[in-house]
Order: structure tokens, then C-alpha cells, then sequence
């Protein structure tokens, strides 16, 4: 009774994260306005919600310590993902690194067929040919050729990848309750945004210091919401919910990104975008689509 009471609260919980990380972009560039450029951005505000976060992990750090290796690597390589999927941001369209990103049906059928041996229902298969289509129509949309062009694309494909390869671990072996996992995410992602963060853009030493109320303030309050907040209790929600009604739900990051990024940045896509974007979003709705079987098999 008490799980089924919880599901309108999960549902709308669900519901509010896409539609809050559709609007993730603008702190993200409004940082690199500010002086951190790049990686630095990313550095600032998974730092912040490592630094909240962790007096929470430090009372459950037992729980932590006896947590599953594999689980654990698996959700930092998840945070890592989306380190990747937030400096994307900086160098590419909102709505191509979003649907970039949401590839990621693709890519989880593919390692749950070939790596953990699970079976591969018609409806996965079909959603990994319209996936792949929509990734061609959408990347070859001014006929060349259908590849991903800028940094900003290429880190949006890379995280849609790890993320599967992320989700397929935290689903085989983790058990951590959500704000653990969350401090472990946003962990996992302060350091990826570190290494890369050198790679890409010199050390800010100016124009970020000389705003650093600002600065600190709005990575506080990026890493609090979306790293901390959100993150916590999409993974209370998400056990309590039907993974179909979860990816589906999730799906309104999507429009609100694309929404957002017309309005506020005039970042249009093109029909022939729209077209490959479309068929981006059909694959996640066939791979989330109920196949009647309740739990993945073996095939050899």
C-alpha cells in the first residue's frame, strides 16, 4: 500500500528531473561566461555538490564501504558520463548534445546482448535501427557526411555510451540508497571534469576570479540542485516506478532542452533535425516498450 501510494510522488519526481535538466545548459554556459570556460564549469559545480553531499556520505559510510565494488565503480563511471554530457554543453547546439545523449537505448541494448548475454527482445532490435537511422538523418542533416562534428558532439556521444555501459553495472549489482549514490556520482563526475578539464581550456586565473561571488554562488546552487537534489530523488523514484514509465518520463529533458534553447539561446533545429531527433526518440520509447519479460536472461 505504501509503495503504491508512492507512485504518483515518484511519477511527477521522475517528471520534474527531465524538465529541470532541460534547463541544466544555461548554468553551465553561464559559468563559462563568467570566466570557466570548458571543463571548469563542470569542475566548480560537481565540487559544490561533492562538498554538500558529503556530510550525508560520511553517515552512511559504512554502508559505503560495504557496498559492492562494481556498483560503486559503475555510478562513479555514471557521474563521469554526465561530466562528459555537461561540458558538451559548452561546445555544442543544446538540443544535438541532448539527443547525442539519448542515444543511449542504442548502446545499452547492444552491451546487454553481446556483454552480459542477456536475450534481445524484436523491440530492442528494432530500436537500435531507428536509433542508429535517427543518429544518421540527424548528424547528415547538411549533407555531409553523418559524423559527429566539435568536441561538444563527440562528448555528448562518449557520455550516452558510458552511461549505458554505467546503467548496465548499477543494474546488476547496486543496492545504495540514493543519497550515497549521489555523493559517489558526483564524485565520479569531479573527477572526470578534472582530468579533461586541463586538456581543454588553461587554468581560468583572471577574469573567474575576479567574479567569484557569482561564480561560487551558481555552482553552489547548480551542484546542490541538479548534482545533489535531483539526483537523490530520481533514484528514490526510480525504484518505485516501471523502467518504461521512467524513460519515457525522463524524455521531457528533450523538449524542455530544445524549448529552452530556442528561446533563450536561438538555437533552432532544422527539419531534417527534427526529423533525426524524432526517430532518437522513438528508439527510447521502443527500448523502454513492455516486451513481457520481467527480468533479462542468459543465451549461452
Amino acid at each position: 500500500m505504501i509503495q503504491h501510494r508512492s507512485i504518483p510522488l515518484a511519477t511527477l519526481i521522475v517528471l520534474g528531473t527531465g524538465a529541470l535538466w532541460g534547463f541544466y545548459w544555461l548554468p553551465v554556459r553561464s559559468l563559462a561566461a563568467m570566466g570557466l570556460p570548458g571543463a571548469w564549469g563542470t569542475v566548480a559545480v560537481t565540487a559544490a555538490a561533492v562538498v554538500l553531499l558529503l556530510p550525508f556520505a560520511l553517515a552512511r559510510r559504512d554502508r559505503l564501504a560495504a557496498s559492492n565494488r562494481v556498483a560503486l565503480g559503475s555510478i562513479a563511471l555514471g557521474g563521469a558520463a554526465f561530466a562528459l554530457y555537461s561540458i558538451g554543453f559548452v561546445y555544442g547546439r543544446v538540443a544535438i548534445i541532448i539527443l547525442l545523449y539519448f542515444l543511449t537505448p542504442v548502446w545499452s541494448t547492444l552491451i546487454g546482448r553481446y556483454v552480459m548475454g542477456w536475450a534481445t527482445p524484436r523491440l530492442r532490435r528494432v530500436a537500435i535501427v531507428v536509433g542508429l537511422a535517427g543518429l544518421a538523418v540527424m548528424l547528415g542533416a547538411e549533407g555531409e557526411l553523418p559524423w559527429p562534428r566539435g568536441p561538444g558532439e563527440w562528448m555528448a556521444l562518449a557520455s550516452g555510451i558510458l552511461w549505458s555501459v554505467a546503467t548496465t553495472g548499477i543494474r546488476a549489482r547496486s543496492s545504495l540508497e540514493p543519497v550515497a549514490a549521489a555523493f559517489v556520482f558526483a564524485a565520479g563526475a569531479l573527477v572526470a571534469a578534472v582530468l579533461l578539464a586541463p586538456v581543454l581550456e588553461p587554468w581560468p586565473a583572471t577574469s573567474a576570479g575576479a567574479r567569484i561571488g557569482p561564480v561560487l554562488g551558481l555552482s553552489v546552487l547548480t551542484g546542490g540542485v541538479w548534482w545533489g537534489l535531483s539526483m537523490a530523488g530520481l533514484m528514490w523514484a526510480t525504484v518505485r516506478l516501471d523502467p518504461a514509465r521512467v524513460g519515457i518520463l525522463l524524455m521531457t529533458e528533450v523538449l524542455v532542452g530544445a524549448a529552452s534553447a530556442a528561446l533563450f539561446a536561438g538555437e533552432l533545429l532544422t527539419p531534417v533535425e527534427i526529423a533525426g531527433g524524432a526517430l532518437v526518440l522513438c528508439a527510447g520509447v521502443l527500448e523502454v516498450w513492455p516486451t513481457g519479460r520481467a527480468l533479462p536472461r542468459r543465451t549461452r
